[in-house]
């Protein structure tokens, strides 16, 4: 893969609480290396920027965080030519229904901002997607999205995955393709989703 690959690239990393430290530091630098600009994005709540938190190797272990002041709700996912949702619980952090807390409705699952953009970018074939691990627990309040889709994720998401349409595809290199939509089984097959992401979008 070519220095600069990504030149002029923008890449758009949903995210929340409970990430994975090493798998936003691998986008981070990788995708900078490659030439692309990272906009890491979650719910702000009104306010102008939060600090997320990771302590998902906790206890006895580091706590990690970090300060994210974009969100997705004033963004644009045709904007971006890859959009990608983080592993771990951040999918389902980020399909809170707002105000946070509320009681919800059935009618409200595909109105979290996160699950708006999500949606917006599978509807554009032009935008690389990826989910890895749980990522995909952000499409499943949108079955019409999923519906007949070829995936790969964390066995925690198969049933919630099989009932909103999508076909699992245990594929032996952890990594599954389907045209715009790559995805991977969890976060230890981080090197082989990122090469797929990329050899995607340069064709």
């Amino acid at each position: 893969m070519s220095f600069k690959a990504l030149q002029g690239k923008k890449v758009a990393i949903l995210t929340e609480t409970e990430y994975i430290p090493h798998e936003l530091d691998y986008y981070s630098i990788g995708f900078s290396v490659l030439g692309a600009t990272v906009d890491f994005m979650t719910n702000l709540w009104g306010e102008a920027s939060r600090t997320i938190v990771s302590d998902v190797d906790a206890p006895g272990k580091q706590v990690y965080s970090m300060e994210v002041d974009k969100d997705p709700k004033d963004y644009n996912p045709n904007d971006y030519d890859i959009v990608l949702m983080s592993a771990n619980y951040c999918s389902v952090r980020l399909r809170e229904i707002p105000p946070m807390g509320s009681l919800g409705s059935i009618e409200e699952l595909q109105t979290p901002p996160a699950v708006q953009f999500f949606k917006a970018a599978m509807l554009n074939p032009q935008i690389v997607k990826g989910a890895l691990c749980h990522g995909l627990w952000i499409l499943t309040p949108c079955p019409e999205i999923l519906q007949g889709r070829r995936v790969i994720c964390h066995t925690v998401v198969l049933a919630d995955i099989h009932n909103a349409g999508a076909v699992y595809v245990p594929d032996p290199s952890h990594v599954v393709v389907d045209d715009d939509l790559v995805t991977a089984r969890s976060a230890a097959d981080i090197d082989a989703y990122f090469d797929a992401i990329v050899n995607r979008v340069l064709g």
